[in-house]
């Protein structure tokens, strides 16, 4: 009798999901070992012994639940001296860092093997082009919709990003090699990949992890441009060709730009000047300008085309004769001659906008004396006539590679690189105009007139009816330096063009004075011109931050238009009005869910509002465009960008969006070239699906008024304890280490709005950093718990009705199930267990153990509340890549709480003069920017 065939068995979910990890798996243990050994080797066998030791405890207790591991873990970190202690942080810091090279290694490993398979995923071009054919949306009208956006990530310098940038381009290198040793196949190439790996492991060893000093604006200018080397200046054109790809004959317009606040925002940051806003356009425009003269000097290289067995066209030629270029081995070169005439014309731009030549990497100086291009579209043209040559003579495969790429980057980057937004405080404006009015003689108190006195006495001035207060000579230092960025502006407009500057950003806006403020200096320094419809050259920007802001921001809108001639004088300024709204500052003034909801409610008012202006003044419509403030944390409007972009209210998107990309976020998105085009692609891809297939009608009326119970609950358990407990400062600034990341050197803004220490003066992202370092993570859920609890009621015969509207509303709404969403990873990324060390900093004990028990209590409540409506009981059920990113690395994100709580004990202590205070100190922030980095967010 034959034996029956063996049939395979099938491998469970599990194992594939094993399987799949195997190579992440592997790069983890190889950066592991190599950073083992660069320990023993330069701090000796005993301290590598040493972190090996906690290392395995804490695997141990972490992920086998080892009991006796943790207690004999705890006894260990507690008995380090402080060179001991420093010295296994920097280990397990590093270690966080090298697992996050590994990780994005992997996705891009990943999301090759689909692309491959041809597996489409949510968020890449693919994936939406196949939606909008499937739904019937045909390609005339996506090149339409395209013609009529706007999409801008803007490069904010909000102090999140703790990592150096001697770290962060060492990093870079090792995730280079990384991606060349998965091409490797010879043993001899891996040999020497891993050396190269191990030299790089090395330099970062022997790098200084933490800043001496802090940040510079000019640094942080710096920092910016180097994004655009490493990603923005290659990867957007190839975003727009892909686009061309998708749309094979139709025109894709320039409607993808970078934006950029670095320099120009100046909302309490007494170091941004004109002078700062002036440096950062010079370094904007030279650095483009030097990428295309690079570019145009390597396409002289390539196309040496011969007159002698190609016929150019007649103004190919022209071109190449106005280069004057008498070299007589060029002479049957046409295209050569016309690129060193284009090259010599972009050299003395380049001089004339940035003061600098060409400098190293763009190429050698001009041979040849030449005009200046007045603009970028006279570049454009002169590098379209080449193409258009090319094209004639069938050259077609020569534009491709980079005369192609060169055309779509002029288009986008221009002279100026990147929009600059200028910011400031609404109060700022107020005190200019106010002293403006008294010493020309106009209003002796302007800031105490009510708002309806405030608007007669500004509208007249705009409009040129009433003369302006012009004596700005006898002015205060502080005034005169507000009003000379105004004159910077209206000069750069003129000089770098007019994308340079298109916006201006009123932060704190409270009343329509606010905005009419900014109009009237725009007046009073040539950006306005007055008349019954003044256009002003820059578009006012209402930032609405605070939750009473966000409620009342329908009202000043309203109020604009309503005023005489404001819609015509919008409309005819460009017929776009930019609203901002703040996530971060709403969060924190009335927590996460209400946040949320306060964002929602603005932005279906918005909407209506526009909608009416639209049928009232088909003449003269306005578009509106949001411009969404969002943080790097779940807690400051952070989660991911394509779920956050669909899960708008309807007719909020229409094409139009602008999204901050700050701190620690802009590195993980954009420092790899390829992550950054997936990155780039999804901002795309999500407006595209939220603006021609998002469902027309709001959400029904239960679920409107079930967020509106979930939200006033939630915002008084959150208002009770942060605002209304008086020991909740002290507590906030004793149990996180607060005062230690307001001593870090990560940005050159202040922490705090004012010199105190009022929770209402500090700014949201040390008040999210700090919670996310202790592990609570406090502002991404507190009082969600409460808010459900409230909904739900006391059990009885209604509370099922409600749980099961509460599941639909997770399955049917966007909007709560983006929420409930990033909810889950906030609290898969918080430990309680671990926050309870913390505590024990506390000076008020027994207040602290009080305060923790309430946020112990309401941390229960908000995961099952989770649990109940979506029925996942493990967290991050449906997240299983980050679900196992955790599992990987928060064993060794543990021993930096335990040691960081230990030092800030210590160095809490002892004091200023105590031995090795600096040691202490610099212990804590490398335990902070380990744990940033383990964590993967900060602020």
């Amino acid at each position: 009798m034959r034996p029956k065939a063996r049939i395979p068995r099938a491998r469970t979910l599990t194992e594939r999901a094993a399987a799949r990890d195997r190579p992440l798996v592997a790069d983890i243990r190889l950066l592991g070992r190599i950073l083992g050994d660069v320990i023993r080797e330069q701090d000796g066998v005993a301290a590598f012994e040493l972190i090996e030791r906690i290392r395995r405890l804490s695997v141990a207790y972490r992920l086998k639940r080892d009991t006796q591991a943790g207690r004999a873990l705890d006894r260990l970190l507690t008995s380090l001296s402080t060179d001991q202690t420093v010295s296994v942080i920097r280990a397990f810091s590093y270690f966080s860092h090298l697992a996050n090279i590994a990780e994005d290694r992997h996705y891009l490993r990943r999301r090759e093997y689909h692309e491959q398979r041809g597996h489409l995923q949510d968020g890449s071009l693919a994936m939406t082009f196949r939606r909008l054919k499937a739904a019937g949306v045909k390609p005339a009208s996506i090149a339409a919709a395209l013609g009529r956006a706007y999409v801008s990530p803007v490069l904010t310098a909000h102090p999140t990003e703790v990592q150096r940038k001697s770290i962060l381009d060492a990093e870079r290198a090792i995730a280079t090699l990384l991606d060349e040793r998965d091409r490797l196949r010879h043993a001899r190439q891996r040999e020497e990949n891993e050396g190269s790996i191990r030299r790089r492991v090395l330099q970062l060893w022997q790098t200084r992890m933490l800043r001496t000093a802090a940040l510079t604006v000019n640094d942080e200018i710096e920092n910016a441009l180097s994004y655009y080397h490493t990603t923005f200046l290659r990867q957007i054109p190839a975003l727009y060709r892909d686009l061309e790809q998708f749309l094979p004959g139709l025109p894709v317009p320039g409607f993808f730009r970078m934006g950029s606040w670095i320099g120009g925002d100046r909302d309490g940051h007494p170091l941004v000047s004109a002078a700062t806003l002036d440096l950062a356009l010079r370094r904007q425009s030279a650095t483009v300008l030097r990428f295309y003269l690079e570019e145009i000097h390597a396409l002289g290289a390539e196309l040496s085309l011969s007159t002698l067995l190609c016929q150019v066209s007649p103004a190919l030629q022209d071109l190449a004769d106005r280069a004057e270029d008498r070299n007589e081995h060029r002479a049957d070169e046409p295209y050569r001659r016309a690129l060193i005439g284009i090259y010599a014309r972009l050299s003395t731009t380049l001089v004339a906008l940035s003061g600098q030549g060409p400098g190293t990497g763009a190429g050698p100086p001009a041979t040849l004396p030449a005009k200046g291009y007045g603009d970028p579209v006279a570049l454009h043209a002169d590098l379209q006539v080449i193409a258009d040559s090319l094209q004639a003579h069938g050259a077609d495969a020569l534009i491709q590679y980079r005369l192609g790429p060169l055309l779509r980057a002029v288009q986008v980057f221009g002279f100026h690189l990147a929009t600059i937004d200028l910011r400031q405080n609404s109060a700022q404006h107020a005190a200019v105009v106010a002293e403006l009015l008294r010493v020309g003689n106009v209003a002796p108190d302007y800031e105490s007139l009510a708002e309806p006195e405030r608007l007669d006495l500004l509208l007249p001035m705009i409009q040129g009816r009433r003369p302006l207060p012009l004596a700005t000579g006898d002015l205060s230092a502080t005034a005169r330096a507000e009003l000379a960025i105004f004159d910077m502006a209206r000069d750069a407009r003129r000089l770098y063009g007019p994308d340079a500057l298109r916006h201006y950003i009123v932060s704190h806006t409270e009343a329509l004075s606010d905005l009419l403020e900014v109009l009237l200096l725009f007046r009073v320094t040539g950006l306005l011109q007055a008349g019954s419809r003044p256009v002003p050259e820059l578009i006012v920007v209402p930032l609405f931050e605070t939750i009473p802001d966000l409620r009342r921001s329908g009202a000043i809108m309203r109020a604009l238009y309503s005023l005489p001639g404001a819609s015509g004088m919008l409309g005819a300024s460009g017929g776009v009005q930019d609203v901002m709204l703040g996530y971060s500052d709403s969060n924190k003034d009335g927590g996460m869910f209400t946040s949320n909801w306060s964002l929602h409610e603005a932005t279906v008012e918005l909407v209506k509002l526009f909608d009416e202006l639209r049928a009232a003044h088909p003449d003269a419509p306005v578009v509106l465009r949001l411009f969404h403030g969002r943080g790097g944390t779940v807690g400051r409007g952070g989660g991911p960008t394509y779920e956050a972009i669909l899960a708008q209210p309807p007719g909020t998107v229409n094409g139009q969006l602008r999204v901050t990309e700050q701190g620690e976020v802009i590195a993980s998105k954009y420092a790899h070239p390829d992550i950054g085009r997936r990155n780039l692609e999804t901002l795309v891809a999500a407006t595209l699906e939220a603006t021609l297939l998002t469902p027309t009608k709001s959400a029904p009326t239960e679920f409107l008024e079930a967020a509106e119970v979930i939200s006033g609950a939630s915002f008084t358990a959150y208002r009770q304890l942060v605002y209304l407990t008086p020991e909740f400062e002290a507590f906030f600034f004793s149990v996180t280490p607060i005062r230690e990341i307001r001593e870090l050197n990560i940005g050159s803004r202040p922490a705090s709005r004012r010199n105190s220490r009022a929770i209402e003066d500090l700014r949201a992202i040390p008040w999210s950093f700090s919670w996310g370092q202790c592990r609570v993570g406090l502002p991404g859920w507190y009082g969600f718990g409460s808010g459900i609890d409230a909904y739900l009621g006391k059990p009885g015969r209604g509370r099922p009705r409600r749980i099961a509207l509460l599941r639909r509303m997770y399955r049917e709404w966007p909007f709560f199930r983006t929420l409930l969403s990033n909810l889950d990873m906030v609290l898969a990324k918080s430990d309680l267990g671990i926050a309870a060390r913390y505590m024990d900093l506390a000076e008020d004990a027994a207040a602290a153990q009080h305060l923790f028990g309430q946020i112990n209590r309401e941390w229960d409540r908000t995961a099952a509340a989770l649990t109940s409506i979506t029925g996942d009981r493990p967290r991050l059920a449906r997240n299983p890549a980050l679900a196992r990113s955790i599992r990987h690395r928060f064993p060794y994100l543990d021993p930096l709480n335990h040691l960081q709580v230990e030092l800030m004990r210590r160095f809490r202590q002892g004091g200023d003069a105590q031995p090795g205070h600096d040691r202490l100190r610099r212990g804590i922030h490398i335990s902070i920017n380990g744990l940033a980095a383990g964590l993967r967010n900060t602020g």
